[in-house]
């Protein structure tokens, strides 16, 4: 009978080696929370995002309190303004006294220490419910947008943010934000670019979370997302803003674009995100509830999938379950 030299399932047969040898390991470190915040009294549950909720500020800040004592590093504010404050122009995008510009005051005043990041677009400002300006036909206007995207920006770092992270997929947007936030005083206002952002299906709880799905109708938004068959045109993406001064990077959705994020790693070798979005929670969560898969041991396994494709951290609404997954143990 022959027997092999090298065996390796005897790496494999106790759990101390198991670990000795794990290439990759996913802490609270690498967690990003996104959290939709409203105007409303209390708490709104998101009926496709199971256990997500939109916050008021007060509750915003007894979640963040929790979240911090969990050792999540960051909280990523997405605003559900009153429609009475949508526009063509989306002006509530920058205004000063905004809900998103509040809550990060909030956030700031009662955690320094906790990183606040907010997202850049006019989607939950806009009446039709595109990330930017539209023509008559309905075509979403580069350069206006981008004008609008900075006076967002600069509020936003007025009121103290620690990352801004423009999601609305512009050209040159990244470039005009930073040299607004420079010449402003802002030099440590960090940019986390939404530069592999593709229009992809996976997104419909988050619009309904937000309350932009009835917004946008039937419309859709290829003509500045990404189309999900291209792999090489989101190494031209980030490429260009990192040129523009990004300091991070992301790609969103997560899941379906691991080699997107492993080709983005390799390629630059700068600090990598991936977004595991609503619809990707989503699918984990009716699952789970079904019976049809262990949730812990899927989210978990989901979340070291990103790190060996070469994510530095993941957006995911699941932060504060997986925080509390690893303290336990």
């Amino acid at each position: 009978m022959f027997h092999p030299r090298y065996r390796p399932r005897r790496m494999r047969h106790d759990a101390f080696s198991r670990r000795l040898m794990r290439e990759n390991t996913f802490t609270a470190d690498d967690l990003i929370w996104p959290v939709f915040v409203h105007e409303l009294a209390g708490r709104a549950p998101v009926a496709s995002m199971p256990g997500v909720e939109r916050l008021s500020i007060d509750e915003l800040l007894r979640e963040a309190e929790q979240a911090l004592e969990l050792g999540v590093p960051v909280i990523d504010l997405f605003p559900v303004v009153d429609p009475s404050c949508k526009s063509l122009d989306a002006a509530e995008a920058w205004n000063p006294d905004g809900l998103a510009q509040r809550a990060v005051r909030a956030l700031k005043q009662r955690f320094p220490e906790l990183g606040v990041m907010t997202d850049v677009a006019l989607d939950p400002f806009t009446v039709h419910g595109q990330d930017g300006i539209i023509d008559a036909r309905g075509y979403v206007l580069n350069d206006v947008t981008v004008d609008a995207l900075v006076k967002q920006s600069l509020s936003h770092a007025d009121a103290g943010v620690d990352i801004v992270s423009p999601s609305d997929m512009m050209d040159g947007r990244i470039g005009a934000i930073r040299q607004a936030l420079d010449d402003a005083g802002h030099i440590n206002t960090r940019i986390m670019a939404y530069s592999a952002k593709y229009a992809s299906a996976f997104y419909g709880p988050f619009r309904d979370a937000l309350g932009s799905a009835g917004n946008l109708g039937k419309a859709d938004k290829h003509t500045y997302q990404m189309d999900p068959a291209n792999s090489d045109e989101a190494l031209r993406e980030i490429a260009l803003d990192l040129d523009e001064g990004a300091d991070m990077v992301m790609v969103k959705p997560g899941m379906p674009y691991l080699d997107v994020v492993y080709r983005v790693k390799q390629e630059f070798g700068v600090p990598t995100f991936a977004y595991h979005v609503s619809g990707e929670y989503a699918m984990l969560k009716a699952a789970a509830a079904n019976g049809w898969l262990d949730e812990r041991r899927c989210v978990m396994e989901t979340m070291i999938g990103f790190k060996r494709a070469g994510a530095d951290g993941v957006l995911t609404y699941y932060a504060p379950q997986i925080a509390r997954w690893l303290r336990e143990g």
